[in-house]
C-alpha cells in the first residue's frame, strides 16, 4: 500500500492563535497631493549647484535664443496660476476634511466601539475587524475597511502581508479579558477627496504628528511604523 505525500491544494488556510484573538487594523492613508516644500538647506544647495553648472554650460548663439523666446507667444498662451497650498479646511482646522495638509499624508481614525477597549467605552481607533472565518488576514482587513466606507472601489491595499503587528495585553480593570494580536495593513485613497464614513460616532483625517495626540501611549510604536 502506497501512502501519498502530496497534500491537497484546495485546503482552507487557517491561523493558529492558541488563546489569543486576532484583529486586523487598516492604516487608510491619503498620499500628498502637492509637492512638499523643500527644506531651506536643500533649496540653498540646489541653487548653489545650479549657479555652479551655469558657469560651464554651453553658450548658444543669440539668434537661436531669440527664436526660442518667440515660441509660445500666440493667442493660445495661458498664464499658469498655482492653486493655493493652504485650504479653507486648513484655516478652520477641519480634521473631518480630506482637503487639508495637502503636502502631507493623512490617516483615517474612527471614534466609537473598538475591540479591547476598557469597559466597552468608545475610543479612537483605526478601522478594524476581529478575524473570524476569512481565508486570510488581508481579507479580514478588507472587510474592516469596507464596513466603514461601503465599498473598496477607491482604495488600494499595499501588499498582502501586514506592515506591523503588536500584542495587546489586558489592563488591570480588564481581569476577565485575554491578550490579543493586532495586525496592521496599509491601504491608500485612490482618486477620491471625500468618503461617506459610517459605523462610528466621529472620524478625523490626521497627519502623523496629529495622530500621536490620539495615541500617546503607543507613540513610540506608531512613530516607527509610519513614514511621514
Amino acid at each position: 500500500m502506497k501512502i501519498s505525500l502530496v497534500r491537497p491544494l484546495l485546503t482552507k488556510r487557517g491561523f493558529s492563535s492558541s488563546s489569543e484573538n486576532l484583529v486586523a487594523s487598516v492604516l487608510f492613508e491619503r498620499l500628498p497631493v502637492v509637492i512638499p516644500k523643500i527644506d531651506p538647506v536643500v533649496y540653498a544647495f540646489q541653487e548653489f549647484s545650479f549657479r555652479w553648472r551655469q558657469q560651464y554650460q554651453r553658450r548658444y548663439p543669440d539668434e537661436f535664443l531669440d527664436k526660442s523666446d518667440a515660441r509660445g507667444k500666440g493667442d493660445y498662451q495661458i498664464d499658469y496660476v498655482p492653486a493655493p497650498r493652504i485650504t479653507e479646511a486648513d484655516k478652520s482646522n477641519d480634521r473631518r476634511s480630506l482637503q487639508r495638509a495637502l503636502d502631507r499624508r493623512l490617516y483615517l481614525l474612527l471614534y466609537g466601539n473598538a475591540y479591547g477597549a476598557p469597559s466597552g467605552k468608545p475610543m479612537w481607533h483605526f478601522p478594524e475587524k476581529v478575524y473570524e472565518s476569512e481565508d486570510t488576514m488581508r481579507k479580514c482587513a478588507e472587510s474592516a475597511l469596507k464596513s466603514v466606507l461601503g465599498d473598496l472601489s477607491n482604495t488600494y491595499f499595499v501588499g498582502n502581508a501586514p506592515m506591523a503587528h503588536m500584542v495587546v495585553q489586558p489592563t488591570e480593570d480588564q481581569s476577565g479579558s485575554t491578550s490579543f494580536k493586532r495586525f496592521f495593513f496599509k491601504s491608500q485613497v485612490i482618486a477620491k477627496n471625500k468618503f461617506n464614513i459610517g459605523k462610528c460616532e466621529d472620524f478625523v483625517w490626521v497627519t502623523k504628528d496629529e495622530l500621536m495626540e490620539y495615541f500617546p501611549e503607543q507613540a513610540e510604536f506608531l512613530n516607527k511604523m509610519f513614514i511621514s
